[in-house]
């Protein structure tokens, strides 16, 4: 019984040191005691607390090279081609291959779910959802439609031009789509991901207003893959740990400092790039129009900022925002020529605003808090965030509240 229990333990190490993933207990800021901004969040702190919204995956991880996935968003379970929500795009830096913005900036409106995959993927996810909306009971006539999809670059992870992604997997992440939790870190199209110098992935957050603030919702969903100087709760936890863009190029005539001075380097799980990109989706139930909703999508821009994110060269910084509220709707079946529409006045945007501000905030520190430490193409190595670290800043910063 000893020899076959040693055993049982050999096999277990073996199996732990040869997965992609490295796993570890990985909790959500709030888990950990950590509160930015002052809004309540709603019942899920997720995307998925605007009501009728939901959220599926599709992760594929092969081999030792393949790291990539598909991640949908869905405004709501009824025909999105013939009931079409409101929906604006803002982009905060251009480096990046968003499909579909085109239309929606001119139409306001969104007639597909969203897909997020990786870079070189995102033509065949658009034929996925093109394929998806088409097959859909009562757009048997349609000729026309308009695939939302975005992208970041996994290619440090993930075998990019490998492009596994397909129809199927497309299909998988939308017909798996649902409300409640969402699932987070390295999963969907945050599976290779990095951000602010650690292992990136898909986050979420929602922000709920007073009452007498509408009582209205605004929810979050990011996957993360930009570079920065990584802040949490206002305390430079990048800094602190010496993992942050241009923290190779910390040189002194005696000697090299920071983490070169260590002998670390990228390929022993640190990020010193600031490229990438950032795709960010902003839900809300508030009756708002594609006008205030581009404002809206303005301010989930300075929620990057708030985590150490600047908008490098390199960075493709993209805002979708929808509102699922019916009023605000185009149905195909119910048009005339004209429409009668009851929104939010401009005076009262300023809480959401604020909402969407934190909830971006929020939804991208969680991507990092739930991500785990990946090796994927090329024996490379991502490493996690070090939350019993973080957690050591950020009291020395009196930020852990």
């Amino acid at each position: 019984m000893k020899q076959f229990n040693l055993l049982l333990s050999a096999l277990t190490i073996l199996f732990l040191l040869s997965t992609p993933a490295h796993s570890q207990e990985r909790e959500r800021v709030r888990d950990l005691g950590i509160h930015p901004g002052i809004l309540p969040t709603g019942q899920w702190n997720a995307i998925t607390d605007v009501e009728g919204v939901k959220v599926g995956h599709q992760t594929l991880i092969e081999g030792d090279n393949i790291r990539t996935g598909v991640t949908a968003i869905l405004p709501h379970d009824g025909n999105l081609y013939r009931d079409r929500v409101p929906a604006a795009v803002y982009v905060g830096n251009g480096f990046g291959k968003a499909l579909g913005f085109t239309q929606v900036r001119e139409l306001g409106e969104l007639e597909t779910p969203i897909a997020l995959t990786n870079t070189l993927s995102i033509f065949n996810a658009a034929h996925g959802v093109a394929d998806y909306m088409l097959n859909q009971p009562g757009n048997e006539n349609v000729r026309s439609i308009n695939p939302v999809v975005g992208e970041t670059n996994d290619g440090w992870l993930n075998d990019i031009r490998a492009r596994v992604v397909d129809t199927e997997d497309v299909y998988a992440a939308i017909e798996s789509a649902e409300s409640g939790p969402v699932e987070e870190g390295n999963v969907g199209a945050g599976t290779g991901t990095r951000a602010l110098g650690f292992k990136g992935g898909i986050g979420t957050s929602s922000r709920q207003l007073p009452e007498n603030r509408g009582g209205y919702t605004v929810g979050v969903l990011v996957q993360s893959n930009f570079g920065g100087i990584l802040t949490v709760n206002g305390a430079p936890v990048g800094e602190e740990l010496e993992n942050h863009y241009l923290s190779t190029r910390q040189t002194a005539p005696s000697g090299q400092t920071g983490l070169l001075a260590k002998g670390l380097t990228e390929n022993d799980g640190y990020d010193f790039d600031v490229d990438g990109s950032v795709m960010i989706i902003v839900a809300t139930d508030a009756p708002i129009t594609s006008r205030n909703l581009e404002r809206l999508a303005k301010r989930a821009i300075m929620g990057i900022a708030r985590v150490g994110g600047f908008a490098s060269n390199g960075s493709g910084d993209y805002v979708i925002a929808f509102s699922t509220h019916p009023d605000v709707r185009n149905n195909l079946d119910e048009q005339g020529s004209t429409r009668q529409i009851t929104e939010l006045d401009n005076n009262a945007m300023s809480p959401l605003f604020l909402a969407a501000v934190e909830a971006t905030e929020e939804a991208i520190l969680n991507s990092l808090f739930m991500a785990e430490t990946m090796q994927g193409n090329e024996g490379r190595t991502q490493k996690a965030l070090p939350i019993d670290e973080v957690m050591e800043i950020l009291e020395k910063y009196g930020a852990n509240q």
